[in-house]
């Protein structure tokens, strides 16, 4: 391979910023060059005149802070204009070791995998408190349900993707892409693993947490939507089967009290059955809409995807 790109999402990372590029290694086996690409969020500070001063840099300046979800995604789309064979996300805050970042590259490197996760192993670490290690690991089995991918750690946002798998993931959360891009690769049938990686305790508070319950009711909501987005049929489906089932239990219901010993009244059962049969009859019709819906919307990202390998690297 030829070029890897190294990006680091930062927003009012002045102070950090520089440490961690020094900390990137210079050379990467498997590639001929690495590149470090430091997307600045609408930073408010000198974030962007730190990781020029910290070395041969590319510097790619939101105008506006969008969120980690949007710069994540700027930072995919300037790496692949740049003719990056291989994307390795890494923070700005230093939580990763740089010196795991080949641990990641490597499987990409043997064509064994589009997508390798590093897995920070959260039950075992000490700065994570025990509510913190136990919704990592709820959540990560979530998404591994979600996705049919083996990734032991969902949120680790350090992470590398192949040219293809950069390509055809495409992020639509405003908070953050860790998880949205998993269930797609799982989707899209990309190769995911997960490789075991060090991290360390960051000085300052999550920027995107803002509590324990904030990050569930968010992630489940995302984790739920991109679900439906690429498996509507599956979702919409689960929905109207137990709708119709619960109209179904209403009616057996009815008869079992209508052929009782005492006959008669709970017409209210009837009811309230017809309108969960029609409402479930009714989503099973939204499912198979969104079903084509979602074809015509893989037909488009492949479009897309032919679109970008004509397009010469700048």
């Amino acid at each position: 391979m030829n070029l890897l790109v190294i990006q680091i999402p930062a927003y009012n990372e002045e102070d950090q910023i520089g440490p961690a590029i020094a900390a990137l290694p210079k050379s990467v086996a498997g590639f001929s060059r690495v590149a470090v690409l430091v997307v600045d969020d609408g930073s408010t500070d000198g974030t962007a005149a730190a990781a020029r001063r910290a070395g041969d840099v590319d510097v790619l300046r939101l105008p506006i802070h969008r969120g980690l979800a949007a710069a994540f995604n700027a930072g995919v789309a300037h790496a692949l204009a740049m003719g990056a064979d291989c994307i390795v996300n890494f923070d700005a805050d230093s939580q990763y070791e740089a010196d795991d970042l080949p641990l990641l590259t490597d499987p990409i490197v043997r064509g064994e995998a589009d997508v390798v996760v590093g897995d920070r192993r959260a039950y075992a670490l000490p700065h994570f408190s025990p509510g913190k290690r136990f919704l990592q690991r709820a959540g990560s089995w979530v998404v591994r349900q979600a996705s049919g991918t083996e990734v032991a750690d969902a949120t680790s946002g350090f992470r590398a993707l192949s040219r293809e798998a950069a390509r055809s993931l495409n992020v639509f959360s405003k908070m953050t892409y860790t998880l949205e891009t998993l269930i797609q690769a799982g989707s899209k049938g990309l190769r995911v693993r997960s490789v075991p990686v060090h991290a360390r305790p960051t000085e300052r508070r999550s920027r995107i947490v803002r509590s324990n319950l904030h990050y569930v009711l968010v992630s489940g909501a995302n984790i739920l939507r991109i679900t439906a987005l690429y498996k509507p049929l599956k979702v919409f489906s689960a929905a109207a089967a137990v709708l119709v089932a619960a109209g179904l239990a209403l009616v057996a219901r009815f008869f079992w009290y209508y052929f009782g010993p005492r006959p008669g009244g709970h017409v209210q059962s009837l009811i309230v059955a017809a309108i969960l049969i029609v409402v479930g009859v009714q989503t099973f019709l939204i499912a198979l809409l969104a079903d084509l819906v979602s074809i015509n919307r893989t037909l488009l990202e492949k479009l897309r995807e032919q679109q970008e390998r004509r397009e010469p690297p700048r």
